[in-house]
C-alpha cells in the first residue's frame, strides 16, 4: 500500500521493463518495500512467465524516473511491467555476468554482435515470459483503448513515448541511460504481431 499512489488515473501507454535480477518475482516486490520511495510496477513477470501483480493497473507509481517536468505526468498515465532479467552482462574467463556477478549460462545469452546501450551480451528473456508479456499487454491494450501498434522508435529515445502518445514503450523510450527492455527478435516479433 504505501509503494504507490491509490488515484485513479486515465492510462494511455504501457511501459516494459526489465529487473536487473534474477527470476523471482516476490523478491522484487521484496526489494521495493524495503524502500520509501513509491517505485514500483503493478506487474512482474517471474522468469518461468507467471505474473504477480502488485496493486491495480488503475493507479501508479514511480517507474520512468525521468529528470524533467513531464515524469509525474508520464508515470500518472502509463501502466509499468516488469520483465525478471539480468539484463546486461560481461564476459570474462569464458563466462557471463551480471551486474552483480552472478553468472549466467551460455544458452540464456543473446549475443547482438555490437555493443547496444554500454552491452554486447543480454541476458535472454524466456519464451514463458515473452508469451505472458504479450497476453498482459493485449489485456491492458483493450481495457485502456491503448493502441497495439509496434512503435519501431521505442528502442531508442521516443519523442512519441515522451510526448505521452498513446502506445507500448521501453524504458529505453525515455533514457539514454536505460537498457530496458534490449530488442531481442523473439519479442521484437511479439510485439509486431499485437496490431495484426
Amino acid at each position: 500500500e504505501s509503494q504507490y499512489y491509490k488515484e485513479e488515473q486515465v492510462k494511455k501507454q504501457i511501459v516494459i521493463h526489465h529487473t536487473v535480477s534474477g527470476p523471482n518475482a516476490t523478491r522484487v516486490f521484496e526489494g521495493w518495500a524495503s524502500n520509501p520511495d513509491r517505485v514500483a510496477t503493478a506487474f512482474v513477470i517471474a522468469g518461468d512467465g507467471i505474473i504477480t501483480q502488485g496493486f491495480g493497473s488503475k493507479y501508479w507509481a514511480h517507474h520512468l524516473g525521468l529528470k524533467k517536468a513531464n515524469n509525474t505526468t508520464l508515470n500518472k498515465a502509463s501502466i509499468a511491467i516488469e520483465v525478471c532479467n539480468w539484463g546486461g552482462l560481461t564476459f570474462k574467463d569464458g563466462k557471463y555476468y551480471s551486474a552483480f556477478n552472478r553468472e549466467v549460462a551460455a544458452n540464456e545469452v543473446v549475443d547482438y554482435g555490437k555493443k547496444w546501450r554500454g552491452y554486447r551480451f543480454f541476458h535472454k528473456y524466456t519464451a514463458p515470459q515473452i508469451e505472458s508479456l504479450r497476453q498482459l499487454l493485449v489485456y491492458l491494450a483493450d481495457k485502456y483503448t491503448i493502441s497495439k501498434t509496434y512503435n519501431a522508435d521505442m528502442w531508442e529515445i521516443s519523442k512519441n513515448a515522451l510526448a505521452g502518445k498513446n502506445g507500448i514503450y521501453t524504458h529505453v523510450s525515455y533514457r539514454e541511460d536505460k537498457s530496458d527492455m534490449h530488442p531481442q527478435p523473439e519479442l521484437i516479433a511479439m510485439l509486431k504481431e499485437l496490431s495484426l
